[in-house]
């Protein structure tokens, strides 16, 4: 029985073991400050893109700054973030392996989506719906594909992703892996930026990395950018001064200068070294050398003609940004009335009672897009569903 009972200090020398190779593990799985300042700083020349992207599409001043490396698990951002929130997931086919999460706040979903929707930003009343995850979505596409773009000429090859998937998610459920990348179930790290969107938006967006892609993208970026280099050539210039080399000539300036005691009977410059060369040569002449006066040539000048202005004051035909917009599904309504009821009238309501409309028997109909009334038209039956004929479109 005695031979088989640990010492105390056997039992504390297995338990410092398995501390230190926790530590090892964890060290191994840390970033160091070089990789978390460089990864800050893709980071933010990929958002300084996306922004610039993302200006184009809300006609809003963007500015997003201030990239802070931290890292995060699934615990501590859902007790620092808004909830729920909205992800979007960017996956890379070429170039990189691996992908990362894009983190937004519900309400900033809405402003951008009403933004795009050529909107004041202010209709974000109501649940996030399809039209909204869609519409950032392709938002997210644009930005995203413009920093793969900016990641491509760090790298100096291609880099793709693939078309973003939103979601809307609770951070207060446990985290699931079906929908959500499996990489948050464990420690990962998040880069935080401050996003502001003209007067509407001033929050924090987040850009989630799994530490193996994190330290991937930072050895990709070193290897291409070629910062150690600096480094070799400063140990060149520290040994050069000590042993120069022996065929070494004095420079110019140091020529014109005599020690105490030595005669300066002869220049210690070339003629031609002590004045430039134009000013030696003359305008007109013989004198003046062939290579320093190359053959004039007739040079045939006809004044610039530009291509007129024209001004397109017409709202109709400007269709900047429309085309991002073309896929994204709107609610169309035709309404037949309206009239205002007390909430006893409307308890009185039975088979059979009449409502009366504001609109007269004859009337067009009135038919909105969202909410936003667009044209008016008539009724008309197709087979057995009803239809409405535009008749006029609302300027």
């Amino acid at each position: 029985m005695d031979g088989s009972m640990l010492s105390q200090e056997e039992i504390n020398a297995l338990l410092n073991d398995a501390a230190s190779a926790n530590t090892d593990t964890n060290l191994e799985e840390e970033l160091t400050d070089a990789e978390k300042d460089a990864i800050g700083e893709i980071s933010n020349i990929s958002m300084g893109t996306a922004a610039t992207t993302l200006f184009s599409l809300v006609n809003q001043r963007v500015n997003i700054t201030t990239p802070v490396v931290t890292y995060c698990t699934w615990d501590e951002l859902s007790m620092q973030y808004d909830r729920p929130c909205v992800f979007i997931q960017i996956s890379y086919q070429e170039g990189l392996d691996g992908n990362n999460i894009l983190v937004l706040k519900e309400r900033d979903v809405k402003i951008i989506t009403d933004l795009m929707m050529g909107n004041d930003g202010s209709n974000i009343d109501g649940e996030l719906t399809e039209i909204h995850l869609s519409a950032i979505s392709e938002a997210m596409n644009q930005m995203m594909g413009s920093a793969a773009t900016s990641i491509s000429s760090m790298l100096e090859k291609k880099v793709d992703i693939s078309p973003p998937n939103a979601n809307l998610v609770d951070l207060t459920d446990d985290i699931d892996g079906g929908e959500i990348s499996t990489f948050l179930k464990n420690r990962f790290v998040k880069v935080a930026f401050r996003m502001e969107i003209g007067n509407l938006v001033d929050s924090e967006l987040m850009q989630l990395y799994p530490i193996e892609f994190a330290k991937d993208l930072y050895h990709q970026f070193m290897k291409y950018s070629g910062f150690d280099q600096p480094a070799t050539n400063n140990i060149n210039q520290e040994q050069t001064p000590s042993t120069p080399p022996p065929t070494q000539t004095p420079p110019p300036q140091a020529s014109m200068q005599a020690p105490s005691g030595m005669p300066m009977g002869q220049p210690q410059m070339p003629p031609m070294q002590q004045m430039p060369p134009m000013q030696q040569m003359p305008y007109q002449g013989q004198q003046a050398m062939p290579y320093m006066m190359p053959p004039q040539q007739d040079v045939n000048i006809s004044p610039v003609q530009f291509q007129p202005f024209t001004i397109n004051s017409s709202p109709l035909l400007q269709t900047e940004n429309i085309d991002l917009l073309l896929d994204v599904p709107l609610e169309v309504t035709a309404e037949l009335g309206r009239t205002t009821k007390s909430i006893k009238e409307i308890l009185d309501f039975a088979p059979g009672t009449i409502i009366e409309l504001n609109h007269l028997a004859g009337e067009p109909i009135d038919v909105l897009v969202n909410g936003k009334y667009v044209a008016k038209g008539e009724v008309v039956v197709i087979e057995d569903a009803f239809g409405i004929r535009v008749t006029e479109i609302i300027k």
